[in-house]
């Protein structure tokens, strides 16, 4: 693709359009208009992406827009699709509000640092009003791609239709001011920073700083940044922002740097260069934070700079700035990483332990055991030697027969064919998370050999991330031309396989195989003694800590990584399973209960929030309780822990359990002694309700910010 080819042209766009009712539906729809352009070589690879990067964050932001986005190496041109919905659908917006414009920003893999410009000038044109106003306004595709390419490349347009369009919008406010950077830059040089940023503050006027980042690195990067400084603009101060996106970062003029008074990180990566701001006020937040409320971040910067206590960036030397910046960068790389594996895990144990539970359902808890002197298990024989045309009659060892005992068997048999991927996901995409593409066949083969030694999850986790680093060291090598071709696809799994799978052979297989078999052990004996209830304690405490972060995810890797050892002689990965799923439904259920019973103390974001977070509850998707705890985590986390901690200590003294890793309430047929299940959930939100009112009253008895915010909403 040329500088001079637009990014949008009229056959991307669609008006009015019915896309569906969920986001996944409208990604889907766009990702099939910018293939039905031509910009991409697969609708479904190009949504797979977007969808990828949808669930690491939503895109949504206030006032009705959302913005999927992804680099994907389906697309063939860097591309902008848009849609003006008839029907808005909820993006996950700070504000509740559902989006009607939805812009897909479509990156190819290695998109230069231009097109990276001009998307990012689209990121920020999106957060002034009048340049989204126009887009609600415009009376066709036509005048559509107008506007968007007047605000990314208006010298693309000629004179006259510029002039044409002055009157379409009053989008072009926005871009006219930029128009001679714009152009400058399609000419190949980009403004920087330090050309703009160090003579626009006067000498006595207040200066501050910043960075902006997130993993992707096109659209909420600079969105931020656009965000803060016009909060700067609004409080007449200066905000100078540098976006460390995926193209080339203009930084900061050092000189602006000394002058300022207070810096703001808005990052979800690891800012570079930080020791630049050694020994300044910060405010260190996630970048969605800057696009939600950039206006509460420059005030508490200015607050910060007349606060002695407050936080500051670490002063000391660049070499061990730097190296605390390396580990500090490893560490999260890690941690996200671990965090990818579980991610695409989950759907492998969704879908085979839920088709397991139906097949018990269907076919009696039988079919999974083999018979005295056979070879097969019954679910085996009925689905192998029977047909829907030949249904099976007695078999032994079952207690079914005709059409149930069939379905079931063939039910339970692609269950446990899914959840025999367990391992092998959570291997393959935590080296695929460290190192790319290239560690993806490693890793599976590393979960696959935990399997086969007995080393179970622990040594998935461990192989899949050696496998990862070794990966990751191969694909840093320094290799003549000719074989760099052959690095990805054959050098580095050939190498990684080999070295990791000698080691975990030869060396680790079998010491991470006797502890998972003492941990299951010791875990079956606390399950079945007097440490049932602590265990369940703790697990309900893990499961309401950080809400859909690493500590649940953990306790619930814990509870569905058992599931393929439980047994009928083994009950206790079942009530494990149970006490995880019953407390994680805890949080949404009982902040939706405290917005109903006690509207006032909420703001009314949140009481809206809470009429849906009931469902959600009853899902169990704790994700629910997560604006509740982003807004006011020192009240809501421990209510909800404590509530958690009820839940799963009921369950684990009822000797609840649970065949199905998913489904809450819906997947009852899966549960054992349902009622008790459903009393232990009720018990924990009772706990968990009271004392949210209890603490939010108290905060706005005193007088504190969150009470003033929630008068409002009375």
């Amino acid at each position: 693709m040329t500088e001079n080819k637009p990014l949008i042209i009229p056959e991307l766009v669609a008006l009015d359009a019915d896309a569906g009712p969920g986001k996944e539906d409208v990604i889907e729809f766009l990702a099939a208009t910018v293939a039905g352009a031509g910009r991409a070589s697969s609708p479904d690879g190009l949504a797979a992406d977007a969808k990828k990067r949808e669930s690491t964050a939503p895109t949504g932001i206030p006032g009705g827009i959302a913005i999927p986005h992804c680099r994907s190496s389906h697309v063939l041109a860097p591309s902008l699709g848009f849609a003006r919905l008839s029907q808005p659908v909820d993006f996950g917006a700070a504000d509740g509000q559902a989006a009607d414009l939805i812009f897909m920003i479509a990156a190819p893999d290695g998109a230069d640092d231009f097109h990276l410009q001009l998307l990012a000038k689209l990121a920020r044109g999106l957060m002034q009003s009048d340049f989204t106003d126009a887009l609600r306004q415009a009376a066709d595709a036509e005048e559509i791609a107008r506007i968007v390419t007047r605000q990314v490349q208006p010298e693309l347009l000629d004179d006259g239709a510029q002039a044409a369009d002055g009157a379409d919008g009053a989008a072009g406010e926005t871009s006219e001011a930029a128009s001679a950077a714009d152009s400058a830059q399609g000419a190949g040089v980009v403004e920087t920073k330090e050309a703009s940023a160090s003579s626009a503050p006067a000498e006595s006027e207040t200066v501050i700083v910043g960075v902006s980042s997130c993993p992707t690195g096109i659209a909420h990067t600079f969105m931020a940044a656009e965000a803060l400084e016009q909060a700067g603009k609004d409080r007449g101060i200066t905000v100078a922002i540098e976006g460390q996106g995926s193209g080339k970062i203009d930084a900061l003029d050092p000189e602006l740097i000394k002058r300022a008074s207070a810096v703001i990180f808005a990052h979800d990566l690891p800012v570079k260069g930080r020791e630049r701001f050694a020994g300044k006020p910060v405010i260190d937040v996630g970048v969605k934070a800057a696009v939600n409320d950039a206006g509460s971040l420059v005030d508490k910067a200015l607050a910060a700079v007349d606060d002695p206590s407050a936080a500051r960036v670490p002063a000391g030397g660049e070499s061990a700035e730097e190296s605390e910046e390396g580990s500090e960068h490893w560490a999260r790389r890690l941690q996200r990483s671990v965090m990818t594996g579980v991610s695409y895990m989950i759907p492998f144990v969704a879908a085979g332990g839920l088709l397991i539970a139906l097949g018990f359902l269907l076919g009696g808890y039988d079919i999974a055991l083999t018979p005295e002197g056979a070879d097969k298990s019954v679910a085996e024989v009925v689905a192998h030697d029977y047909t829907l045309w030949s249904l099976p009659g007695s078999v032994e060892g079952a207690a079914g027969s005709g059409l149930t005992l069939y379905l079931g068997s063939v039910f339970f048999l692609l269950g446990q064919a899914a959840m025999n991927f367990l391992v092998p996901a959570l291997a393959g995409y935590i080296a695929f998370g460290l190192a790319g593409r290239p560690g993806i066949a490693p890793g599976f083969a590393m979960g696959a050999i935990a399997v086969s030694v007995g080393s179970g999850f622990i040594g998935g986790l461990i192989g899949g991330i050696l496998a990862g680093y070794v990966a990751a060291w191969f694909t840093g090598l320094n290799v003549p031309a000719w074989l760099r071709g052959l690095m990805p696809v054959v050098i580095i799994p050939l190498g990684t396989t080999l070295a990791v799978g000698a080691v975990m052979y030869m060396l680790l297989g079998r010491p991470l195989a006797s502890l998972m078999t003492a941990l299951q052990d010791g875990l079956t004996s606390m399950s079945q003694g007097g440490s049932a209830v602590f265990l369940g304690i703790i697990l309900g405490l893990m499961m309401c800590f950080d809400l859909g972060g690493p500590v649940n995810k953990a306790a619930y890797l814990f509870g569905t990584a058992g599931l393929s050892a439980a047994s009928a002689t083994n009950t206790a990965p079942y009530e494990i399973m149970a006490t995880v799923m019953a407390a994680g439904m805890v949080p949404p259920l009982a902040m939706s209960a405290a917005t109903f019973l006690r509207s006032r103390l909420f703001t009314k974001a949140e009481v809206e929030n809470g009429r849906s977070a009931w469902l959600l509850g009853l899902s169990f998707i704790s994700e629910g309780a997560i604006p509740f705890a982003a807004a006011d985590p020192l009240r809501v986390i421990p209510a909800t822990m404590a509530g958690g901690a009820v839940t799963g200590a009921m369950t684990m003294a009822m000797h609840v359990g649970s065949r199905a890793p998913h489904g809450g309430v819906f997947v009852a047929f899966a549960i054992t002694n349902f009622g008790g299940f459903l009393l232990a959930i009720l018990a924990g939100a009772v706990v968990s309700t009271a004392l949210v009112i209890l603490l939010k009253g108290l905060g706005r008895h005193q007088g504190s910010k969150d009470g003033a915010a929630a008068r409002p909403a009375a």
